[in-house]
């Protein structure tokens, strides 16, 4: 009775070592690849954003500082009368000035800055140039307004995965397979913001211009070249 059993084990031992194979042969068979398709578009750059300082010196601080406290505040009030214009005030610096010897301190300088945003471009060049009468202009550029930004990634997430799943079917058709599955994908965004800046002294001339003359200099912002890349891995089934 035991040389029976013992028999009948090592025969569907035997079975099962003889089937594996068969198994092997019909598991499904897997290459990764990776792949990287990218879209662009262009799109404007809505935002101006100006910066303006007043700068100062004086023998006393205390004074100066009165001065430059009583100029920004009336540029802050000018530009509050402004519709659609985000009004934030930059940096404050204030320093000594020394002699020839640099051993003793004969004044104070001292800057403040006011930074300037909006998507109304005439608004913002106009105020700008009213400004200038007090201020001086510290730079101008122009970059993507945040809502602006999220519309543009979100089409060109879409336009990324389907491009994604094109260049997918078409190395799985290339390799002879019947089907594919997306391991993991990546989805980055460049091209945000890259402002366009112009120089502060070219500025100055077209502001100052426009506040003899009235009228706002005209403003030409541009676009911007946003591109979205989708880098991923994916496992090609072979026939």
């Amino acid at each position: 009775m035991s040389i029976t059993r013992s028999s009948a084990a090592l025969v569907m031992a035997t079975s099962l070592l003889a089937s594996l194979p068969a198994l092997a042969d019909e598991a499904p068979r897997y290459n990764q690849i990776s792949l990287r398709a990218e879209v662009s578009k262009e799109v404007a750059r809505d935002l101006m954003v100006v910066t303006l300082y007043s700068e100062a010196q004086n023998t006393d601080p205390g004074k100066l500082a009165t001065e430059i406290t009583e100029t920004m505040n009336k540029a802050v009030k000018q530009a509050r009368e402004v519709k659609d214009v985000k009004i934030s005030q930059g940096s404050r610096n204030s320093y000594p000035i020394y002699d020839n010897k640099g051993q003793k301190i004969t004044g104070w300088r001292e800057r403040a800055e006011l930074r300037l945003e909006s998507a109304n471009f005439p608004a913002l060049s106009q105020l700008t140039a009213t400004l200038l009468q007090d201020l001086k202009m510290g730079g101008m550029d122009f970059s993507i307004a945040p809502a602006t930004r999220k519309t543009s990634e979100d089409d060109l997430l879409k336009d990324a995965v389907n491009a994604f799943k094109a260049r997918a079917q078409l190395a799985t058709e290339a390799l002879g397979g019947k089907g594919y599955k997306v391991v993991n994908l990546n989805l980055n965004s460049s091209g945000y913001p890259h402002p366009y800046a112009r120089s502060a002294p070219m500025m100055m001339k077209a502001a100052g211009m426009a506040a003899d003359a009235a009228p706002a200099p005209e403003i030409e912002a541009g676009t911007t070249d946003v591109t979205m890349s989708a880098d991923g891995i994916i496992e090609v089934q072979m026939q």
